[in-house]
Protein backbone atom coordinates (compact mmCIF):
# COMPACT_ATOMS: atom_id res chain seq x y z
CA UNK A 1 0.00 0.00 0.00
CA UNK A 2 2.88 2.35 0.78
CA UNK A 3 4.84 1.88 -2.59
CA UNK A 4 1.59 2.04 -4.63
CA UNK A 5 0.58 5.66 -2.39
CA UNK A 6 4.62 6.33 -3.26
CA UNK A 7 3.66 5.69 -7.26
CA UNK A 8 0.50 7.49 -7.22
CA UNK A 9 1.80 10.78 -5.70
CA UNK A 10 4.89 10.67 -8.27
CA UNK A 11 2.18 10.15 -11.02
CA UNK A 12 0.52 12.93 -9.79
CA UNK A 13 3.77 15.10 -10.27
CA UNK A 14 4.80 13.52 -13.78
CA UNK A 15 0.85 14.04 -15.54
CA UNK A 16 1.71 11.92 -18.30
CA UNK A 17 -0.76 12.31 -20.76
CA UNK A 18 -0.66 9.14 -22.90
CA UNK A 19 -1.14 5.86 -22.30
CA UNK A 20 2.06 4.58 -23.62
CA UNK A 21 4.22 7.25 -21.55
CA UNK A 22 2.36 6.58 -18.62
CA UNK A 23 3.32 3.16 -18.11
CA UNK A 24 7.06 3.57 -19.24
CA UNK A 25 6.77 6.38 -16.26
CA UNK A 26 5.62 3.61 -13.92
CA UNK A 27 8.29 0.87 -15.10
CA UNK A 28 10.58 4.05 -14.40
CA UNK A 29 9.51 4.11 -11.00
CA UNK A 30 9.11 0.92 -9.80
CA UNK A 31 13.09 0.66 -10.16
CA UNK A 32 13.76 3.46 -8.34
CA UNK A 33 12.15 1.48 -5.32
CA UNK A 34 14.98 -0.38 -3.25
CA UNK A 35 14.88 -4.08 -1.78
CA UNK A 36 15.26 -2.35 1.59
CA UNK A 37 12.49 -0.07 1.20
CA UNK A 38 10.14 -3.01 0.02
CA UNK A 39 11.27 -5.00 2.99
CA UNK A 40 10.29 -2.24 5.45
CA UNK A 41 6.87 -2.30 3.32
CA UNK A 42 6.25 -5.79 3.94
CA UNK A 43 7.07 -5.61 7.30
CA UNK A 44 4.77 -2.62 7.92
CA UNK A 45 2.15 -4.10 6.83
CA UNK A 46 2.72 -7.42 9.27
CA UNK A 47 4.00 -9.86 6.08
CA UNK A 48 7.62 -10.30 7.63
CA UNK A 49 8.21 -13.57 8.80
CA UNK A 50 8.89 -14.16 12.02
CA UNK A 51 12.71 -15.35 12.94
CA UNK A 52 13.06 -17.15 16.24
Amino acid sequence: EQAFAKIKHWMRQAQKRTVEDTWRHIGHLVETIEAAECKNYFENAGYASIKT
